[in-house]
């Protein structure tokens, strides 16, 4: 190659590079919002709590670094544990039921009744109303002293109770109120029911499988990534309940602690003692807990959920 064509080809590639990094900037300006959103909301707020965990701080004067004090303190906070003791409670309560319900629902829904779409879509309904505050204040009505429930069990001859102002049927009421959001899970069943083949059905019914039989050897194997993307999911947010606990109880986890979720009695640190330090402190705890168990059901899932191959 002569001198010239390699002075040539020098000029070139600069102006090469620089028309590649133009056409790229469309791409990162499409990214700059989520990326803005990363470091600003998502990052930035973990490392500062992060920072926090180790310090007393009252939202009004300055962070004091304490160490491993907070650390400390949760271990010798009953609260706290009973906090725990609850709201695992709920989760391995709350979570197997509903998933068990949307299963169901999502198998008559798969049977080609008419009017399909309504149904899933009056099904699905209470998923989207049921993190909300409307919805609790509605159940601690139904569930109160002259709620539906009561004036249900009257006609048949039965006396009333306080569902929801008894230590006894409190954390029951919420867990039946989980149960009933069963409308995401159900549309994910009825999308992975969906692609099962009929040809294994029409198979076993040929061998003489009972329909029993045929739900335990060909619908729960193949449905097992349905099941296990379904239960990851339900137990990362049933451990992130808030709402239903702080409305039902009016905020404070009553009655005798029997509705203090975690998140309420984090709340309760952070925003009602303004012991910020703690309740950061707490939400890592959180973090720990959820990570643990999500790592957990991946680990057991090489042994029970099974795969195309």
């Amino acid at each position: 190659m002569s001198v010239v064509a390699e002075l040539q080809q020098l000029r070139k590639t600069p102006k090469g590079e620089r028309r590649k990094n133009k056409d790229n900037l469309p791409g990162h300006l499409f990214l700059l919002p989520w990326t803005v959103g990363l470091f600003g909301i998502t990052l930035f707020p973990m490392a500062a709590s992060l920072y926090l965990a180790f310090t007393d701080y009252n939202l009004l004067q300055s962070p004091e670094w304490i160490g491993i004090d907070n650390i400390t303190r949760m271990i010798s906070d009953d609260r706290l544990h009973n906090s725990l003791q609850v709201t695992f409670t709920y989760v391995f309560i709350g979570v197997p039921i509903q998933l068990a319900v949307s299963l169901a629902i999502a198998m008559l829904l798969d049977r080609g009744m008419r009017a399909l779409p309504f149904y899933r879509s009056v099904f699905y309904l209470p998923s989207m109303l049921g993190a909300s505050v409307a919805i609790a204040v509605l159940w601690r009505q139904i569930f109160g002293y002259s709620g539906l429930i009561n004036q249900l069990l009257e006609m048949v001859g039965i006396e009333g109770r306080g569902w929801v102002s008894s230590p006894d049927t409190a954390l029951a009421t919420l867990i039946i109120l989980h149960v009933w959001t069963f409308g995401a899970p159900m549309v994910i069943f009825l999308a992975g029911l969906r692609q099962i083949p009929d040809m294994f059905y029409e198979a076993a019914s040929i061998d003489g499988a009972s329909r029993f039989k045929q739900f335990f050897t060909i619908t729960i194997p193949l449905l097992t990534p349905i099941i296990f993307f379904n239960l990851v999911l339900q137990l990362i947010g049933a451990f992130q309940n808030f709402t239903q606990a702080f409305v039902v109880s009016g905020g404070t986890g009553g009655p005798a602690d029997s509705t203090l979720f975690y998140t309420l009695y984090l709340y309760q640190q952070g925003f009602n003692r303004f012991d910020m330090g703690y309740a950061s402190a707490m939400a890592w705890l959180l973090v720990l807990i959820i990570s643990a168990i999500t790592v957990v059901n991946f680990w057991l899932s090489k042994y029970w959920v099974h795969y195309d191959d």
